[in-house]
């Protein structure tokens, strides 16, 4: 199991501490998830959702706007196919122009603050990756998309043995964050049904402020701007968890898959919406329309001069760098 310590004054100011020194082209919308330990959801597939750590986690899907800033801080040669051509035609939502200097890469108008689809597994580890490191601007390698929160070899990704480093500071979800963040009320200590903080069975609906509604079964045909459900807010605060696209999570599923998990805009039931219902997708296929992603991160601690000037420096457990590690 993963493990971290963090006193409950870290927990009262984190949510005004950046992961970063420096401001940074790329912004998430971060949601706590507490760190209150919970049982697992019985499901016929396994028992999911048990997290005994805080975390944070995305609050809406990461956008196409967000992905191409990515892209053009490392994809100038583009060396592991971080773009797909498919990203640019249909339901795609970023356009690629190449130059003498390079690529360059522009969300497509109207389409900013869709979320980005067509991206592969190991795309998604490599923009954790490039969180993870500060965002850096240079060719994709060690220091910008290759190693970080993943370390990624092509021995690891032929046998699909890529796993989170245990220093990872912003990362994919695990199918257990995942689950926690989208189901899990820590009032009652118990799991909903569905990502929309009711067991109200959810409507497939244009956005609106109606209660329980999402992007599914066809009821766009496109996917929805991210936070378009205004009051389909799972417990924890995020949006999207159920419907408009399926995302992926770091958890392996048999021999080359990874876990899946959320309905999509094309979605054919609604109970392929609710936590009953858990998919995969082999990691190293092309991305596809109906699949994003969402990226979580530690709880970082307050920085030395808001300890210094709230006094509390010496308390213990303060100047440790918190770990997460693999039992």
């Amino acid at each position: 199991m993963l493990g971290i310590r963090l006193s409950v004054i870290a927990l009262a100011f984190c949510a005004c501490v950046s992961l970063a020194t420096e401001s940074t082209a790329v912004e998430i919308d971060w949601v706590t998830v507490s760190g209150q330990g919970n049982a697992c959801d019985l499901k016929p597939q396994g028992c999911f959702g048990k997290v005994d750590y805080a975390y944070r986690v995305g609050k809406y899907e990461v956008t196409n706007a967000q992905y191409a800033e990515f892209l053009n801080a490392v994809a100038s040669t583009d060396t592991y196919g971080l773009y797909s051509g498919t990203m640019g035609s249909g339901m795609g939502g970023i356009v690629r122009t190449d130059s003498q200097s390079g690529y360059s890469y522009a969300a497509i108008v109207g389409r900013e603050s869709k979320p980005v689809n067509f991206v592969s597994f190991y795309n998604t580890l490599r923009f954790s990756n490039w969180l993870h490191n500060g965002q850096p601007v240079g060719s994709q390698g060690n220091a910008t998309t290759e190693d970080g929160a993943y370390s990624l070899t092509s021995l690891g990704m032929n046998f699909n043995q890529i796993g989170r480093n245990t220093d990872a500071s912003v990362f994919l979800t695990s199918e257990d964050e995942w689950y926690k963040a989208a189901f899990y009320d820590g009032v009652t200590q118990s799991f909903f049904d569905f990502a929309s903080e009711n067991d109200s069975q959810i409507e497939c609906a244009a956005p609106s402020s109606a209660l329980d509604s999402a992007n599914c079964l066809g009821a766009l045909g496109v996917p929805s701007f991210v936070g378009a459900y205004l009051n389909s807010i799972g417990p924890n605060g995020t949006f999207d968890q159920t419907g408009n696209l399926s995302e992926w999570t770091e958890s392996r599923y048999g021999n080359f898959g990874r876990v899946v998990r959320g309905g999509s805009f094309r979605t054919g039931s609604i109970s392929a919406l609710s936590a009953n219902s858990r998919s995969s997708s082999t990691a190293s296929f092309p991305g596809q329309e109906f699949i994003g992603f969402r990226v979580a991160s530690v709880i970082p601690e307050p920085s030395t001069a808001l300890l210094l000037g709230m006094g509390l420096l010496g308390l213990s457990g303060w100047g440790r760098r918190n770990r997460r590690d693999y039992s």
